[in-house]
């Protein structure tokens, strides 16, 4: 159901080993990255990559104290001078800097290959952007430094001597990514820990009569400092739940006693109201109702609008567009997430759940064997698989401070259902998803096309059943119930989630984001 962009060359270890060879034979092109002339963001990346995928020679960027080699054909992009810049890992690129608050990114991104991010280790900031990472890894080490082969095919470390964090990600094979790791290495002992290039750029010997140009790369500081995260400015949101009934008894004193009794009232009509609205229309949205706002975080399903998109917005950006919606998903991890998330930490969550959003954690690892996608399960590992994405997912939802109970969605993407032997794979990791995320303590989930995952594992004997789906058809029908591939007795009442329009942009509030359209009747967090 996604359409990933993938990239135009897909590069083999061969090939991209090849081409860091030609380095020994070709002196390092050093491109001094914020020394050049203030010229558009686009200008910049057209100047290191030479804006032809395959054609350019391996270079030398330096940032911070780093001289890194640029694989030939690889991206380079400066956040610093592009903030709106989406971190993709579906294509060869190396990303420099932090991303802005609201990343231009696709609705959703699903694949990966080799990438690599480096940005400054602020401690000072929260995880996700760029603070330290506890693996760290000393200069003297990068030209022996061993990837770790990971479930998420995910590295994360930081070079104290540098204070750069560097996250790299691969496909399938963790020896690509760890070779041009081990190109990196500190430049002169004098430029470490700066944040700019050296003043002097090697590569422009034809300006040097232009002094001027170094003092430009100030400019492109001031959006290093995106000032979105800060923004909410509702620190005394997250006490939403508990405050309607404390204020009212605390404050009153000896008098209003009888006042605050007022208030529970609306918690005994809670009930026959849940199930009247199992006889509304499916798929209407609740009409925004502030007073019953906390009650109906104390459930398990919601029923409203939502949307997904590939990197969670700036927290700005979600208040802008909560008038609008009810439930938002974030993508918490996964081998196949091809977007990287600056925004997502624990702060984040705590402070969308306390806008009155409710989320759909959304985990997405290895694809069927028969899927489009390049990271993939086998009929042999599928059992074995399905476990650990379990265990991972688990582990980071704890990370982001999710509580136990709450539903994971595994993203299974559309794949060759009539492939028996394929359908038989995507049947057993989804059997072991369930059963092992249900022993982490979160309720299992599946998000899938209804044309594929929903309607296989709907129809199959003999294995453990997702809580709740997610299906995807985008007929445009905003509807949960009387889908012609999903008989409506499976998995009711609240246990459902449609996305019925594909990748779009919406602007509310004033805010512009590409997502996908969803219609809730399901669990949510």
């Amino acid at each position: 159901m996604r359409h990933a962009v993938q990239s135009s060359a897909v590069w083999s270890r061969a090939a991209l080993f090849g081409g860091l060879a030609v380095l020994a034979a070709v002196p390092p092109v050093v491109a001094a990255v914020r020394t050049s002339s203030a010229r558009p963001a686009s200008h910049q990346a057209a100047a290191l990559s030479d804006g032809r995928p395959g054609a350019d020679a391996p270079r030398v960027v330096e940032y911070r104290g780093l001289r890194f080699t640029v694989p030939a054909g690889w991206e380079v992009h400066d956040l610093d001078r592009d903030p709106s810049r989406c971190v993709r890992y579906d294509r060869h690129a190396v990303y420099l800097g932090r991303p802005g608050p609201q990343p231009d990114c696709p609705a959703r991104l699903v694949g990966r290959t080799e990438a690599v991010h480096l940005q400054p280790a602020d401690r000072a900031r929260p995880a996700g952007h760029g603070r330290a990472s506890r693996t760290v890894v000393h200069g003297a080490q990068l030209a022996t430094f061993e990837l770790p082969q990971t479930v998420d095919h995910e590295a994360r470390f930081t070079v104290p001597e540098a204070d750069v964090t560097i996250t790299g990600v691969y496909g399938t094979d963790p020896a690509a990514l760890q070779q041009v790791l081990r190109n990196t290495r500190l430049a002169a002992a004098s430029n470490v820990g700066s944040r700019t290039s050296p003043p002097s750029a090697p590569p422009m010997p034809s300006t040097p009569p232009v002094p001027s140009a170094p003092s430009v790369p100030s400019a492109p500081s001031a959006p290093s400092a995106p000032s979105a995260p800060s923004v909410p400015d509702l620190p005394s949101v997250p006490e939403l739940p508990s405050v309607p009934s404390a204020p009212s008894v605390a404050p009153a004193g000896l008098a209003p006693p009888p006042v605050p009794s007022v208030p529970p009232p609306p918690s005994v009509p809670s009930v026959p109201s849940e199930l009247a609205e199992q006889d509304m229309p499916d798929g209407r949205p609740e009409q925004p109702d502030a007073a019953a706002q906390p009650l109906l975080d104390r459930r398990p399903w919601v029923r409203g609008k939502g949307f997904d998109t590939c990197t969670a917005p700036s927290l700005a950006a979600m208040k802008a567009w909560r008038p609008s919606f009810k439930v938002t998903n974030i993508y918490i991890g996964g081998a196949a997430r091809g977007c990287a998330q600056p925004n997502l930490t624990k702060r984040w969550v705590r402070k969308v759940r306390d806008m009155g959003y409710r989320i759909t954690p959304t985990y997405v690892g290895l694809q069927a064997p028969c899927s489009s996608r390049p990271q993939k399960f086998t009929a042999k590992n599928a059992a074995s698989q399905g476990a650990k994405s379990a265990v991972d997912a688990a582990r980071k939802a704890r990370r982001l401070g999710i509580a136990k109970g709450a539903p994971i969605y595994y993203d299974m993407e559309a794949y060759k259902s009539r492939n028996p032997g394929c359908k038989a794979a995507v049947l057993r990791f989804v059997d072991n998803w369930v059963r092992r995320l249900k022993k982490t303590g979160y309720t299992p989930c599946l998000y899938s096309s209804v044309k594929s995952g929903i309607r296989d594992v709907g129809r199959a004997d003999g294995i453990s059943r997702p809580v709740a789906v997610w299906f995807a058809n985008w007929d445009g029908r905003a509807k949960v119930y009387g889908d012609p591939f999903m008989p409506d007795h499976w998995w009711r009442p609240h246990r459902r989630i449609k996305q019925y329009r594909g990748g779009h942009k919406e602007k509310h509030g004033g805010v512009t984001i590409n997502i996908d359209s969803n219609i809730v009747d399901g669990r949510v967090y």
